[in-house]
Formats: C-alpha cells, structure tokens, sequence
C-alpha cells in the first residue's frame, strides 16, 4: 500500500494523515474481541487506571497471534517505509483503552520527547500509528492533535507522575496555548478500522471519557532500523531492543486468522 503524492505532502505539512476504515470489519472485529480478554489478564504488560479500569496493554503483539500480524500488517507497514525511506522495526506497540464512564486523559505531550529522554532515541524517526478498534466520537475521549506543532522541534517538558497512573512527559499550558494559537487543533474521528498516521513530535493529548461508548486504538509506534535507540531505561515490552526490520505479512493474513477464529468458535 502506498500513499499518493497529496497524501505526502499532508502529513510533512501538517504533521497526521487520517486513513478511514482502512481494516474491514471482520478483521477489526477479532482484535476487539481479544483486545477485551488481554485486559483480563493480569501481567505486567498491562497497565490500569487508578480506578482499576484498563489503560494501556503494552507488548500484546508477543503474546498474542492476532496482534503479531497487525503488528506486521502492508498496510501499515508500507506507507512508513515510503515515508521514511528505509525499513522499520516495532518500536512500541500498546492497546490503548478509554474504558466508558471512567477512561482518564492523556495530558499533552509529544512522544519524541519521551523516546528521545527516556530511550535514547537519536532523531524524530519514529512513527505514531493509531488503529481505531471503536468507533471514535469527539465526545469519547478522542485523540487532539495540534497541526504543524511536529516543526517546533522537542520542547521543554516535565515529568508528570501523579495526574494518572502513568508517566509522562508533559508540556505546560502556556506552550499549548502558544501552539495552539498558531496551528488551532484537529479531532481525527471515524469508524472502527481507521488508522491515523502522526508524527513523532505532534503535539497530543486526550480527554477523559464519561460516555457509556468505550474508545479502544492500537497505537503502534514504528522506528527506522538506523534510529534504533541507544540507551533504553525502560522495560524490554515498553521499549522494544529487537532491532530487525519488520517483514510483512500477507495482506490477507488478519482476515485468514479472523476466519480460522469464527470457525472454531462455531
């Protein structure tokens, strides 16, 4: 799969491309249903809001087949490689939840800052993908982007440990309300089976979610194989030290599994 050349110009100007139902309902159905049994397991991969709801499930493409061929997906694979020029390899893959009634914020931050203090991450060639498992809605915790805030560089931050239970490098108002005022904000919304392609130093956040409609995204986070990172402080399942490019499967591997998987609960 390849983007056109608008599509190109979009995200270098703009810092996201948004990709409506780009997986079918079929294959979107499958990870639903095992993304709700991983969050039912108690390892150490998976995070939990302080009210004990799912918040994140790091690392589920190692131990579970469904997400290991997403996580090797052409059609999520290839436009990063066109983008970047190079092969990529897995460096963060997580299941992000906004459980209904109580999934918490995400406070703004961008992730290059994160990889580049945390993992030792050279340059801002990493690539955020969002794969919407729900549908989306502004009002259930959807994901704010700020346009072209990816050309400010990485800006000075602070590490947020108790506003959730996860940390984080976050940025403060005044530099929101600044970037804010010069690119205004976008809410990527739409159907489960979009993907949202943003850049490393995009400027995000996200709002609780207080609706009964959860909101459920696999973000995957792909690195080209000559960024690798250099001095990781965080776990192995949070910062990924395999460094080989990833070979992609065949476009209709997650389809096949969906089949084998309807077929044997029947």
């Amino acid at each position: 799969m390849k983007l056109s050349e608008a599509q190109v110009n979009q995200f270098n100007e703009e810092g996201w491309l948004f990709l409506p139902e780009l997986f079918t309902p079929e294959e979107i159905a499958v990870l639903n249903t095992e993304a709700e049994e991983i969050y039912k397991q108690s390892r150490e991969e998976i995070w939990r809001e302080k009210s004990g709801a799912p918040r994140t499930a790091f690392a589920a493409h190692l131990y579970n087949e469904a997400f290991g061929i997403l996580g090797r997906h052409p059609r999520m694979i290839e436009p990063i490689e066109q983008l970047f020029g190079e092969k990529v390899y897995m460096h963060q893959y997580k299941i992000n939840a906004k459980a209904k009634f109580s999934g918490d914020v995400w406070q703004w931050h961008q992730d290059y800052g994160v990889w580049a203090r945390d993992d030792g991450m050279p340059e801002p060639r990493a690539m955020n993908i969002s794969i919407f498992l729900d549908e989306v809605f502004p009002y259930n915790g959807a994901l704010m982007l700020i346009p072209r805030s990816h050309k400010q560089g990485v800006l000075a931050a602070e590490h947020d440990k108790s506003t959730t239970s996860y940390p984080l490098w976050t940025l403060d108002e005044a530099t929101v309300q600044r970037l804010y005022d010069d690119g205004g904000l976008v809410v990527p919304t739409g159907k489960a089976g979009g993907m949202l392609l943003f850049h490393g130093n995009l400027v995000h956040g996200s709002a609780g979610n207080i609706t009964p409609l959860p909101r459920k995204i696999v973000y995957l986070t792909l690195n080209a194989v000559s960024n690798y990172i250099r001095k990781p402080t965080r776990k192995e399942w949070i910062a990924h030290q395999d460094f080989r490019p990833i070979e992609p499967c065949p476009d209709d591997a997650l389809l096949q599994y969906a089949r084998r998987y309807r077929e044997a609960a029947e």
